[in-house]
């Protein structure tokens, strides 16, 4: 189709383009500040923060990191969980110039080492119970300054004190919250500096903002580079699509981990963007964001489906209104029609399945907010976005509409390639700045996007190409299968053979040939798995998604 012709099929008022301005994140997190002042900025288990003070918190942070030797472009790595100090590090960070690198504080040290040795970042702000693991890194990684940062001390007085009590079940909270550390820079040192002169030099908008790792399908994660416009012009994309979204009235509720680049755009930037109260929580518990919906009912709330599907169907246990919740964004896999239609008998507004990646900062596209939409599509492309679907082998040829391709973007967020990686760069980036999503979609009549699979992950067997989602799909209606990941294993006579790692319902057992009949009613015969193999779980990421390599690694 034309580009552009989807735009006919937006909700009413939402405009064909947006302006993105020539200015920071900087520039807009500063304007928040003068803008929403005594207003809530975050909200962390009732003690709030205002933009006020969010703002002389950041100026001091700054000036904090710039005494430790942090200087224009130079890399910062963030490990921390989703907590005020997080907000305030992440604009501190920009603030100098520099680089934020997020990273999950969960993940070990031999995952972290990756990534250090990538971005060579010399300083890092990390939560005090994931300390010991930057430490345990070797000592060529050329971290020489690890800042502590202690969740608790973002508690209310009355918390903390409670947190000291001798009673088990406080002691055992206070464990998982925090940790004695040494050989660190305390956060609470770095913020007892004062301001930073306002004179000191702002970062533009073409400058580099963050590395974000992508997991990808590749053996390592890949450090996406987006800079403050591509970042600043997915969270105006957004407000856009959000339409009514108001300013200075919202409550967002940051469930997602900041560390991650959907949570970043929707809360840290799209929150700020709005003046938004952030009601952040440390990690996703039912319990603990449903009694926060009942003190400060959320406004916007963004996630992946099993948290809309937790919270749901606890909300409806616990007879807590989810009403207040009018703009609802689901994304990062797909969004079952149960799940949707749970949600939306209960909150306020539809939920709206969405589709990005890392590389455009992340939203490429969303179903609009409105009865026109179209549950099982991905939506239309967002404002200011242009797609075609191509030839996976021959980008330059466009596939017939309705026909499967692979989806190429073009955008104000699409990324500025791949950090001390220019072959994968080369790859990802065509001329004009067309983005290779590497996801196989089909575009109707109308504009929308159904995802069909990824091009790395279809599996060619014997001449036919398989699409292991569509394949998962079907095997996940067995009566006795709980969750199932599929990949194609190396054969010396189909190239690739189709394999099904499961994890069977309790006290269920694998009847292979009984299987096999079984998909045959529902699958043609070559995608049929020649194996199942029972595995106690399978591999996924933060948010979900199957990890096809780690699956293929543990069954090959």
């Amino acid at each position: 189709m034309l580009q552009k012709d989807w735009v006919k099929s937006y909700q009413p008022g939402v405009a064909a383009d947006v302006e993105v301005p020539d200015e920071s994140l900087v520039d807009l997190a500063e304007r928040a500040v003068v803008a929403a002042g005594n207003l809530v900025a975050t909200d962390f288990f009732g003690n709030t923060l205002s933009y006020r003070k969010l703002g002389e918190r950041i100026a001091r942070a700054a000036q904090g990191l710039h005494q430790l030797g942090v200087r224009r472009g130079d890399r910062v790595a963030i490990v921390l969980p989703n907590c005020p100090q997080h907000i305030v590090a992440y604009y501190a960070v920009l603030r100098l110039g520099a680089v934020v690198v997020e990273h999950n504080p969960l993940y070990t040290s031999r995952e972290l080492r990756h990534m250090f040795e990538d971005h060579s970042a010399r300083v890092a702000i990390c939560w005090d119970k994931a300390v010991t693991k930057l430490q345990a890194m070797p000592r060529d990684i050329p971290l020489n300054t690890i800042i502590s940062v202690n969740m608790v001390n973002a508690f209310s007085a009355l918390k903390r004190l409670a947190l000291k009590l001798p009673i088990p079940s406080l002691m055992e909270m206070r464990d998982k919250l925090t940790a004695k550390v040494r050989g660190t820079v305390p956060w609470e040192k770095v913020v007892a500096a004062p301001p930073l002169d306002a004179r000191y030099p702002k970062p533009v908008a073409q400058d580099l903002a963050a590395i974000q790792y992508t997991s990808g399908t590749t053996a390592q994660p890949k450090g996406a580079m987006l800079t403050h416009r591509a970042l600043y012009a997915n969270s105006v994309q957004a407000r856009q699509w959000l339409h009514g979204i108001g300013t200075g009235t919202e409550v967002t509720y940051g469930v997602l981990p900041l560390f991650h680049v959907f949570g970043m755009t929707l809360v840290t930037v799209l929150g700020v963007l709005t003046q938004s109260r952030m009601v952040l929580f440390p990690n996703f518990d039912v319990s603990m964001v449903l009694d926060a919906a009942k003190r400060i009912p959320p406004t916007v709330f963004g996630a992946v489906p099993p948290i809309f599907q937790a919270v749901a169907t606890g909300a409806q246990a616990r007879k807590i209104s989810l009403r207040s919740a009018k703009y609802c964004i689901s994304g990062a896999m797909g969004l079952p029609n149960a799940t949707a239609e749970l949600w939306e008998s209960l909150a306020g507004g539809p939920l709206i399945e969405g589709y990005g990646m890392t590389e455009a900062a992340p939203v490429i596209a969303g179903n609009p907010d409105y009865e026109g939409r179209k549950l099982g599509t991905v939506g239309l492309p967002f404002p200011s976005t242009i797609v075609k679907v191509v030839d996976p082998d021959n980008p330059d040829i466009e596939v017939p509409l309705g026909s499967p391709g692979e989806l190429l973007v073009a955008g104000p967020q699409v990324f500025s390639g791949y950090w001390n990686n220019p072959a994968e760069t080369e790859y990802a980036l065509l001329p004009d700045n067309w983005l290779r999503t590497g996801d196989v979609v089909v575009q109707d009549e109308e504009g929308f996007l159904t995802v069909v699979d990824r091009v790395k992950d279809l599996i060619l067997t014997n001449g036919f190409n398989v699409s292991p989602t569509e394949v998962e799909s079907v095997l996940r209606g067995h009566p006795d299968i709980e969750d199932v990941t599929v990949v194609g294993l190396p054969d010396e006579s189909a190239g690739e053979t189709v394999v099904a790692a499961v994890v069977m319902h309790p006290g269920a057992r694998i009847d292979e040939t009984a299987m096999r009949t079984w998909a045959k009613g529902r699958l043609a015969a070559y995608k049929v798995p020649r194996s199942f193999i029972e595995v106690a779980e399978l591999p996924k990421s933060m948010l979900g998604k199957a990890l096809r390599n780690k699956v293929r690694s543990l069954i090959s």
